[in-house]
C-alpha cells in the first residue's frame, strides 16, 4: 500500500521543539523530493521544509533556522526537527513527495499545537 504516516506532533510550550517523523512506504522514496507541510485552522496548506534526493535542503521564510529537515533512505523515512516553536507554528503537519499527492496520498498528518 502507497502511503505516508505521520507521527511525533503533540502539545509543547512556546519555545519548546519537537521531531516528527513520517514514515513512506510504496513508491520509490530514494528518488524524489519529500517536503513537510502545514495547515493551520482556517488557512491553506503551506510548504515549509524540502528535502531533496541530493539530500539539499529549503526553507519557507517562516521557519528557517528553526526548523531542520532529514531523510533516511534506507528506512524510508523524513524527519523534522522543529526548535524554538511558537503559536504560529500550531497546526497540522504533513509529508509527502514533490509535487504533493501524486506519488503517496495525503496522510492524516500530526498536530502540533503551541501553547502554555
Amino acid at each position: 500500500q502507497v502511503q505516508v504516516v505521520e507521527s511525533g506532533g503533540g502539545l509543547v510550550q512556546p519555545g519548546g521543539s519537537l521531531r516528527l517523523s513520517c514514515v513512506a512506504s510504496g513508491g520509490i522514496f530514494g528518488i524524489r523530493g519529500m517536503g513537510w507541510y502545514r495547515q493551520a485552522p482556517g488557512k491553506q496548506r503551506d510548504l515549509v521544509a524540502t528535502i531533496a534526493s541530493d539530500y539539499t535542503t529549503s526553507y519557507a521564510d517562516s521557519v528557517k533556522g528553526r526548523f531542520t529537515i532529514s531523510r533516511d533512505n534506507a528506512k524510508k523515512t523524513v524527519y523534522l526537527q522543529a526548535t524554538s516553536l511558537n503559536a504560529d507554528d500550531t497546526a497540522v503537519y504533513y509529508c509527502n513527495a514533490i509535487p504533493p499527492n501524486v506519488l503517496y496520498p495525503w496522510g492524516q498528518g500530526t498536530q502540533v499545537t503551541v501553547s502554555s
